[in-house]
């Protein structure tokens, strides 16, 4: 508890006394409570709680008590409100937990459920639900389809209760501010409480009907499965974006002129596929294909990377070989699937004058056309240390004047779109953490300064989009860098320099 900050104890501690205030009534004489009802719910509680605690199987079975709602539910529908918040606590005090501090946590979940249940408990109670759900008997039978109005009333208490709580403590503990710790909670919560209050309407109505409360397990055993594979799913999906993560973090790390590029090529590219109407099971693949794009500088040494000057032709090579690199890295993550041709094709043009395999047209994977687009236009509207990014409407006329032979133009008609309908926000296009870095630029004397002077140079591209005067290609820009020409794509400058490719891409 003492890491815990005191505003979130206080909160916890709020928490805990208006638990206690709603369950004492139960606790008094004469208060005419079905202890056996309560006895058997809290048992069920706990024991769908204990085996998160088990070493064999803990890292398998759902950690929330999301997976359990539906008892907790069927306890407001079967208790009056004082029992049914006492259901709840056991469980939640043993329940695993996993991050610190374990204490603070148990404590304010044991107390977060009971006023949710509670709560809900009261809704059911004033809307008449106890009434609607029979008993033993065919002259006591459940009152369908009523009962399902103070039921669902209930679910939508518990759900209220639950995320108010929740944005709460976030609050509290985290420092956030209100709207933000709230935003988006009950949106997503509301739709499974509804499946949950449902559920636990069944559970309840088979408890009292002459089957008895053995039968209610047979609503919560599916359930429980049920809640298992689907936790089962959001982490394995966890494990795919810490892979990510982990991979781009290594990216930034080693080529720190370009941090934060990779997530917003992704989400660029995310913008021209949903411009194209892609289906929806391949929007993530494609966001992780355009954040992943640059994986492969990391085989490429760090000295390259990061070097001031012309490149040598035996570097230009080690560069253009950063795409196959990047597909043998992640070559063997079944999940990324067509991800991996736009890691290996993302540098082919659409004349065949790309890397590394000279594809041209539509040989060139969907994919990884609308990667390169993506990356151009970031490329180009990212402000860098050593120079400041485009204008949005620049970069797209750009685009536009090298759609057809550098890039697709159904992908740079469908990036246009996407913009003009959603924008693209300027704090996600600069670059601070390089905001630092100085560049070399020659001084009067002819050594190296510090400093941010630059001259247009007039590229001569093989692509047949030549640029005007200072213009560049996209995805190919030319700066003067220790008075020496700086390039992209390895093409010859109109100096006859050697370039090198640039740290934008």
């Amino acid at each position: 508890m003492r890491a815990t900050p005191l505003a979130a104890r206080a909160h916890i501690l709020a928490a805990v006394v208006c638990a206690t205030l709603c369950a004492l009534p139960a606790l008094r004489p004469g208060a005419g409570v079905a202890w056996t009802t309560v006895g058997l719910l809290t048992a069920l509680y706990l024991a769908c709680e204990l085996p998160g605690r088990c070493r064999l199987l803990g890292s398998s079975v759902p950690i929330s008590a999301g997976s359990f709602f539906p008892l907790l539910l069927a306890a407001a529908f079967l208790l009056p409100p004082a029992a049914a918040a006492l259901v709840a606590i056991p469980g939640s005090l043993v329940g695993r937990v996993e991050h610190a501090p374990a204490t603070a946590r148990r404590i304010w979940r044991a107390a977060q459920l009971s006023l949710t249940v509670w709560a809900a408990s009261c809704v059911h109670g004033l809307l008449g639900g106890g009434a609607t759900l029979g008993g033993p008997g065919p002259e006591r039978l459940p009152d369908f389809p009523y009962a399902l109005l103070p039921a669902c009333a209930a679910a939508l208490a518990f759900s209220l209760v639950l995320t108010a709580l929740d944005g709460s403590i976030l609050a509290t503990a985290e420092r956030l501010p209100l709207r933000r710790a709230w935003s988006g909670l009950l949106p997503r919560s509301l739709g499974p409480h509804l499946v949950h209050g449902l559920a636990g309407l069944m559970m309840a109505v088979l408890w009292r009907s002459s089957y008895g409360p053995v039968s209610a397990l047979f609503v919560l055993l599916p359930m429980y499965i049920s809640c298992w594979i689907f936790s089962q799913y959001h982490r394995e999906h966890a494990a795919h974006r810490a892979t990510i993560r982990a991979l781009v973090q290594a990216v930034d790390i080693k080529d720190t002129y370009t941090r934060g590029h990779s997530e917003r090529v992704g989400r660029a590219s995310v913008l021209i596929a949903r411009e194209l109407g892609m289906a929806e099971d391949r929007l993530e693949v494609l966001r992780f294909a355009g954040i992943l794009h640059d994986v492969g500088k990391l085989c490429v040494p760090t000295r390259v990377l990061r070097k001031d000057g012309p490149l040598t032709p035996e570097e230009r090579r080690v560069i253009e070989l950063h795409p196959e690199y990047g597909h043998e890295i992640v070559r063997g993550i079944g999940f990324l699937g067509e991800a991996r041709a736009a890691i290996l094709h993302h540098h082919e043009r659409l004349d065949g004058s790309g890397y590394p395999y000279g594809l041209s047209g539509r040989e060139i994977p969907e994919f990884a056309r609308v990667v390169a687009v993506a990356d151009a236009f970031d490329a180009m509207t990212s402000t860098r240390s050593y120079r400041r990014g485009r204008p949005v409407p620049a970069a797209v006329e750009e685009l536009k004047r090298c759609a057809g032979t550098q890039f697709d133009p159904q992908m740079v008609r469908a990036l246009a779109r996407g913009l003009d309908r959603h924008g693209w926000s300027t704090a996600s296009t600069v670059v601070t953490a390089d905001e630092t870095v100085p560049v070399p630029v020659p001084r009067a004397g002819g050594g190296a300064g510090v400093g941010a002077v630059r001259r247009p140079v007039r590229p001569r591209s093989p692509d047949g989009c030549e640029p005007a005067a200072g213009r560049a290609v996209p995805g190919d820009e030319r700066d003067v860098a220790g008075g020496r020409a700086v390039a992209t794509d390895g093409s010859e400058l109109a100096s006859g320099a050697q370039s090198s490719v640039d740290r934008t891409r």
